[in-house]
């Protein structure tokens, strides 16, 4: 069993930059990482100073090779799927069949959007059915865009993309439910509800062309903003014991730390605000700390 004073649990952007941190701080770390993050589905990654407009994959990539100049950093392809604590260390079991230990684990595992089941939303996923303003939404800046989405979600989003296009639309797949406040705000931004259920999202190679409704209606659009559910991509930090918030996310504090001592979190796994950026930022913190945590114990 090979021993590491700290082990990340997944490789995209939160993860690498703490290696980051902590190779520039000496430390024996093991990234863990099986190559299938969130962002895949996207071609092109936006508001991130210096790479704007590149591939997610290339700039992880670029990331990765620098991570590994530092010589104590160490990269492993695979799933991590079982972590176990022990009175002071950590054992981590990966599904090629090596096993490891660590001080300190870092989970930057990301998370799985549960895609809806309706044809034609899986190929447009993260091309032109979006789920973000301001990753997305520059890029179709006044064209015909719609929302889908219900109640307080579909309302924050209305705002931010009222800002870029005045063609808007808001499809709730269903009854709508918003309040009369809600409404009101709709009818004044002369943004139109539409109810009917759909079918398919008309596309040719992810570019959507119509949205076709149960009633054989169809809506021209270039994209649609889709706020979808999504679960944990790893059960590792629920199997320890990790508290979460009422959204799913793990719970941590400003230090990224978890409600267990000695596991961190990085990245979307741990909040909202999904972007490269704000998995970067997060994972410098955390393999920041990480190192501030071990050199307090050392010395």
């Amino acid at each position: 069993m090979k021993n590491y004073e700290v082990i990340i649990i997944g490789g995209s952007f939160a993860g690498l930059s703490a290696a980051m941190a902590l190779g520039r701080s000496l430390r024996k770390t093991l990234i863990i990482d099986g190559g299938e993050p969130c962002n895949r589905f996207t071609p092109e990654a936006h508001n991130f100073i210096t790479h704007d407009g590149k591939k997610p994959s290339e700039i992880s990539a670029m990331a990765k090779e620098q991570v590994l100049a530092y010589s104590s950093i160490k990269f492993e392809k695979g799933f991590a799927h079982k972590v176990e604590k022990k009175k002071d260390f950590f054992t981590v079991e990966v599904d090629n069949g090596e096993n490891y230990t660590a001080k300190k684990i870092i989970l930057a595992t990301g998370v799985k959007d549960q895609l809806l089941d309706i044809n034609g939303f899986k190929e447009c996923w993260g091309k032109t059915i979006i789920h973000c303003p301001y990753c997305h939404g520059y890029e179709f800046k006044n064209e015909k865009t719609a929302i889908l989405a219900n109640t307080d979600d579909a309302y924050h989003l209305a705002g931010l993309v009222k800002n870029l296009t005045n063609e808007l639309k808001i499809l709730t797949n269903g009854h709508q439910n918003f309040t009369e406040d809600q409404l009101k705000k709709f009818e004044k931004n002369n943004i139109e509800i539409i109810q009917e259920p759909i079918i398919k999202f008309s596309q040719t190679e992810g570019n959507l062309e119509k949205v076709i409704f149960t009633n054989q209606e169809e809506l021209t659009l270039k994209a649609l903003y889709a706020r979808i559910p999504f679960i944990q991509s790893s059960s590792i930090a629920e199997d320890l014991g990790c508290a979460f918030t009422e959204m799913g996310h793990i719970q941590v504090n400003f230090m990224q730390e978890t409600s267990i001592d000695g596991v961190y979190a990085a990245g979307d796994n741990t909040i909202m605000l999904r972007s490269i950026a704000n998995a970067v930022n997060a994972g410098n913190v955390a393999g920041a700390i990480v190192n501030m945590k071990l050199v307090e114990e050392e010395f």
